[in-house]
């Protein structure tokens, strides 16, 4: 059976390891630290940045999936070498590279995000994020390896707790029915793409070969605004409508003081502050994954909250 390697264990990487467990393929998890296995999984402690441990920890694999990133703050200096390693371990290896990427690399842009808009970022985040699948590109048009890209924006969903909008700072507050707070204009419209899948996704694209080369946009239900979905999970939970708010640019400014995470959210306040909406197409054109109805993806975060509220406190 072919050996399917996952670089990271975040909500993207978790996902699609476990989905493929539930296929029954033997999936890998090279991890910093390690984990406890856990059936269908092996958990393997690696530094993803350092290329001779990484090819030595994916050896035998036919697909190699980074859902790794480093710290939000890090990006600049953890990213390239990051790339050059997974690179690495895929050119050693023969295993097809799925990378999970994001909409950083596009910049500022007027309209629906497509594949075919350039990488014109102008922040560090966006650039250095662009040239990672720049990298892989240029090494699969050489035939080094085989890479592919799955672009998504903001996750959402079962297990998404940290670094999601409507994540941690959010849906807790909803089910109680207490206000929340939203990064730019709470009724601008915005692409929010429902984890499971970001994993389907991924798992399909890394068996399609006519994929490989180039970068394709996760399927993704039609924009909501911040104000509109936290509507959607407040009468999910039946807490009653709920109060949505600005986070004021002052606020942040003096929040962005004490947190990382909030100074670093400067750069992609842009994507808040007026229509940000992907386009997801040409994925759907020529694949299977569809997303997920919303209603669907409502339900099951609130659920999944509620058990995970109540297990952790």
């Amino acid at each position: 059976m072919n050996l399917h390697v996952v670089i990271g264990f975040g909500p993207a990487g978790a996902a699609t390891a476990r989905l493929l467990a539930g296929q029954g393929q033997p999936v890998r998890v090279v991890t910093t630290s390690g984990r406890s296995p856990e059936p269908g999984i092996e958990h393997v402690a690696c530094d993803a940045s350092d290329s001779e441990r990484l090819i030595a920890a994916v050896q035998g694999a036919t697909a190699i999936y980074h859902c790794a990133a480093p710290p939000y703050h890090r990006w600049a200096d953890a990213w390239p070498p990051l790339a050059s390693s997974v690179c690495a371990a895929a050119e050693a290896t023969g295993a097809v590279l799925v990378m999970l990427g994001n909409l950083y690399g596009y910049g500022p842009v007027d309209g629906p995000l497509t594949e075919e808009l350039p990488l014109a970022a102008t922040g560090h985040k966006g650039r250095v994020r662009a040239a990672a699948w720049e990298r892989a590109r240029k090494l699969h048009e050489q035939g080094r390896i085989k890479a592919v890209e799955v672009r998504a924006s903001d996750f959402f969903g079962p297990g998404v707790t940290d670094g999601g909008h409507l994540a941690a700072r959010a849906v807790p507050r909803l089910l109680r029915g207490k206000p929340v707070s939203a990064l730019g204009d709470p009724d601008a419209p915005h692409s929010w793409t429902y984890l499971p899948d970001v994993a389907r996704a991924l798992v399909e694209v890394a068996g399609e070969e006519r994929a490989w080369g180039r970068a394709w946009h996760v399927p993704t239900e039609p924009a909501l605004s911040t104000r509109q979905m936290a509507d959607r999970l407040a009468a999910q939970s039946g807490s009653g409508p709920v109060a949505v708010r600005r986070l004021s640019p002052a606020v942040l400014g003096v929040a962005s003081v004490f947190s990382p995470l909030l100074r670093e959210l400067k750069e992609i306040r842009y994507q808040f502050d007026r229509p940000f909406v992907v386009d997801a197409s040409a994925y759907e054109a020529a694949f299977a994954v569809r997303a997920t109805p919303v209603d669907e993806q409502v339900k099951a975060t609130v659920e999944w909250w509620r058990e995970h509220l109540a297990t952790t406190g």
